[in-house]
């Protein structure tokens, strides 16, 4: 693979001479089962993927993927959302970092994922784009109380449906706000914003599965302004609307 651009010191893109990719360190993407790699051209079609990715867009093998786009494999707001992302990074060479994603797996349970998108360039044009999705497992209740985040966690699961600033979960980590950054990346992958808003959608996800509750009703209970405030955030994280997520998971 070639290596970050560092050109001009910005570390913003990969420079590659032919948007080739090794063979060697395709296998070391295979070895990593949760994260998901793929490389594709500015035709919108993949030209790399690893297992992993194979596994995610429920296809048997690579020859099943590499040539296809986002919207031969994945559903349609799925798709959209990907392909938004990617034209976004195409048209302006900028990179799209750390994105959080709920995806839900062949098996229909749902995950988080961080996503970071770079653009391949070739003398100063975008020709492709590299794109890694890590899976954002829990982490042990060992790891959260060494890092003094347990309070917090009680905190965000107990103020949900309230409006909740930084400074008040690095207050019930005894910490500065930086500090409490540093921690939350740590133990979480994710920044306390990010990690508030997740938690938010874990309960709406749930709400909406195991209740027949109004929409509106589950937004107003799990912190979302209103249902089309949930509906917005719903809709960019997981690329499909809450009443689409609970039709789903019905039955």
């Amino acid at each position: 693979m070639a290596s970050e651009s560092d050109k001009d010191g910005t570390g913003t893109g990969v420079e590659t001479p032919d948007a080739g990719f090794r063979p060697e360190l395709l296998d070391l993407f295979d070895a990593l089962p949760n994260v998901m790699f793929c490389m594709k051209g500015t035709d919108d079609r993949y030209t790399a993927v690893n297992q992993a990715f194979v596994r995610r867009s429920g296809r048997r093998s690579k020859r099943d993927v590499v040539g296809a786009r986002a919207v031969d494999l994945f559903p349609g707001p799925l798709a959209e959302r990907y392909e938004e992302q990617d034209a976004t990074v195409f048209a302006t060479g900028e990179p799209l970092r750390d994105e959080l994603e709920l995806i839900r797996r062949p098996d229909r349970s749902t995950g988080w994922y961080l996503t970071t998108k770079l653009p391949i360039v070739d003398d100063g044009v975008v020709v492709g784009l590299v794109s890694v999705s890590r899976d954002l497992e829990t982490p042990s209740d060992e790891g959260i109380a060494v890092e003094s985040l347990t309070r917090v966690v009680e905190l965000v699961q107990a103020r949900l449906a309230d409006p909740l600033r930084v400074s008040d979960m690095a207050a019930a980590a005894g910490c500065t706000e930086g500090q409490l950054e540093r921690r939350m990346k740590k133990v979480f992958g994710l920044t306390a914003t990010q990690y508030v808003l997740r938690a938010r959608v874990d309960r709406a996800a749930a709400r909406l599965i195991d209740s027949d509750d109004p929409i509106a009703v589950v937004a107003a209970e799990c912190g979302f302004y209103d249902q089309a405030n949930l509906t917005r955030q719903f809709g960019r994280l997981a690329g499909e609307t809450p009443a689409r997520f609970r039709a789903a998971h019905s039955g």
